[in-house]
């Protein structure tokens, strides 16, 4: 893996030298735009509409717009002033929370973090004694001359490093259209809804998981290249469900172990196990 940073985690007066990679990776299918007469990449130019003239890359600056049409210019040396005031090669920890505390629409980038060092026992120490009391560590981060907030935990025997957004940057759930307002439920429809629930649970194995458009698009593309032809499938017609208690009923039936197979038992039915075991 390709190391993007590198720097140290400041832990109390521990100095910690670490290296970063990215820990995902995009595997989204990109296109090129393309001249369909010619079959060549079209080229984007900088073009300012008031002088109607290209502009070369050395006579374009940063500009913050603070009303509509009006700007600020910022400098390199602007940037380079704010930058000095910032320590751009720390990961320092301010608190230690515990993970369940976080909800995960904070979450935005995972990093793996690696000891600069052969022997990394501060590296060590630090994911040792997080591991033991249970704890994520919450941090601050620069990095591409951005100040980041971060959540650094254990995972397996590595240090994993979480970027998450601040909490003005979270937009409030009041903003959200349409929301119903809380109300009674009918208990048949949240029974069979529990029970359903109950039928899809099973321990989480990220391996059965598949982007299926990805592969799709993937075997369109081979299938382009060897030169054959593409059939398009016809798409399923879409059952417009109209009782609520009739879809629920269809899905649970849908949902249950197929014949041979043992059947989970629910939660109200384990606590009706275990307490006749008890009483018994």
């Amino acid at each position: 893996m390709h190391t993007m940073w590198k720097g140290s985690i400041s832990f109390g007066l521990v100095n910690i030298p670490i290296k970063m990679f990215a820990a995902t990776e995009s595997k989204d299918v990109r296109f090129r735009y393309i001249h369909k007469t010619c079959n060549t990449p079209v080229k984007y130019k900088k073009v300012c509409p008031t002088c109607n003239e290209e502009v070369k890359e050395e006579d374009i600056v940063k500009g913050f717009e603070y009303e509509p049409g009006r700007f600020v210019i910022i400098t390199n040396e602007d940037l380079e002033s704010v930058k000095s005031e910032v320590n751009g090669k720390t990961i320092e920890i301010v608190d230690f929370v515990k993970l369940s505390e976080i909800d995960p629409i904070y979450f935005n980038k995972t990093y793996y973090l690696a000891p600069q060092d052969t022997v990394g026992k501060a590296y060590k120490l630090l994911r040792k004694a997080m591991d033991d009391t249970e704890k994520i560590a919450i941090a601050r981060i620069t990095i591409r001359n951005k100040q980041s907030l971060a959540a650094l935990r254990v995972l397996k025997n590595v240090l994993v490093m979480e970027t998450i957004f601040y909490p003005d940057e979270v937009r409030p759930i009041s903003q959200v259209p349409g929301l119903p307002e809380d109300e009674n439920v009918n208990e048949g429809e949240l029974t069979i809804a529990n029970q359903l629930i109950d039928q899809l649970t099973a321990a989480f194995d990220p391996s059965k998981y598949k982007d299926d458009y990805r592969e799709a698009m993937l075997d369109l593309i081979n299938k382009k290249i060897a030169g054959q032809d593409v059939q398009v499938t016809k798409e399923a017609p879409e059952r417009n469900v109209i009782d609520l208690m009739e879809a629920l009923q269809a899905s649970l039936q849908q949902a249950k172990p197929q014949k041979g197979k043992p059947e989970k038992s629910t939660a109200k039915e384990k606590k009706k196990k275990t307490t006749g075991k008890q009483t018994g």
